[in-house]
């Protein structure tokens, strides 16, 4: 075995930092999740034992809190013009638990009607739907932005068909 092999297995296997140092140093830069934590540490080399003691340290001290931060995913995720389909996959996606989801959807405010006009006349003004091209062209931005069929056919005021 050369050196430089060593030296790259080595680094794989004993991080220099403790593991509580490197959970705050995570934390330091923004709010994380706990599964997106936990994943960062163990890709970091750290073994599951101390990966939950310092999941329960930062818990203690409150760096770490998932209702937070979905709550601030949910308030970055409207100012992005994302609708609740889209924020609430993000939150699953970054390991947010469905009942943690579920309060934060249950306790806003949004009116998502509202919400997704605001986003279809900043992406697309006050102009007319002329063709059912753009029609389809509109509605498919928006269901990508996560806004339901509701909502969507409320921005653009579409009771009739093409």
């Amino acid at each position: 075995m050369t050196d430089n092999t060593s030296k790259k297995n080595q680094g794989k296997t004993t991080p220099k930092k403790s593991v509580k140092e490197a959970a705050v140093g995570y934390l330091s830069r923004r709010d994380h999740a706990e599964k997106e934590l936990r994943q960062k540490l163990k890709n970091s080399g750290y073994r599951g034992e101390e990966i939950d003691q310092a999941i329960d340290f930062c818990q203690d001290y409150n760096w770490l809190d998932d209702v937070r931060y979905a709550c601030i995913m949910m308030r970055n995720g409207i100012a992005k013009g994302w609708g609740e389909l889209r924020i609430k996959q993000e939150m699953e996606v970054k390991g947010i638990a469905s009942g943690i989801i579920d309060q934060i959807f249950e306790g806003a405010e949004t009116d998502w009607y509202e919400h997704a006009r605001d986003v279809a006349i900043r992406k697309f003004g006050q102009t007319a739907i002329d063709t059912p091209k753009e029609k389809a062209k509109r509605y498919r931005f928006m269901q990508y932005r996560g806004f339901n069929f509701d909502q969507i056919a409320y921005a653009f005021n579409q009771d009739e068909e093409y």
